[in-house]
């Protein structure tokens, strides 16, 4: 595992952040090299799909014109939702590594990963740079809600 790569969803996070977005970013792996990039646009585009991962494996798959990205790894900075996990394993990715561990809701994530859905297994490993990638996320919901506070204080 390298600690490059989630510096780079690191990164995208943080373009995400500078949009206003849930600061989430991912990239895909292959063979060493990144082929995909995404964050997080739910809310500027209104979709429900437009998570990090999503986006990722949508550029990992059009890079590669294959649905199916085996021997592909992906790095994302929060733990990923039960749709994007449900991607993951569609697109029979072999290893996820996460940053920040989802604190709000049930993820699912290593429930999912062992479950042999889709008749895939994928290997997870969690807590990959977590200060760092919770540290985004943290900053992301306190600025939010100072400019909350000062707008109800008007």
């Amino acid at each position: 595992m390298d600690e490059k790569f989630m510096r780079e969803a690191i990164r995208l996070a943080e373009k995400a952040k500078k949009k206003g977005e849930v600061p989430i970013g991912a990239v895909v792996v292959y063979r060493g090299k990144i082929i995909g990039r995404g964050f997080n646009l739910r809310t500027r585009l209104q979709m429900a799909t437009a998570h990090a991962e999503m986006r990722a494996i949508d550029a990992a798959c059009r890079k590669l014109r294959s649905w199916r990205l085996p021997e592909a790894e992906i790095y994302v900075t929060l733990e990923p939702c039960p749709m994007c996990m449900g991607a993951i394993l569609n697109a029979r990715i072999d290893r996820v590594f996460f940053g920040a561990y989802e604190q709000k809701g049930r993820s699912l994530t290593a429930e999912l990963a062992e479950a042999n859905l889709l008749n895939h297994r994928t290997e997870v490993v969690g807590g990959v740079l977590q200060t760092e990638c919770a540290a985004v996320l943290t900053s992301f919901f306190t600025e939010m809600r100072e400019r909350e506070k000062k707008k109800k204080g008007k």
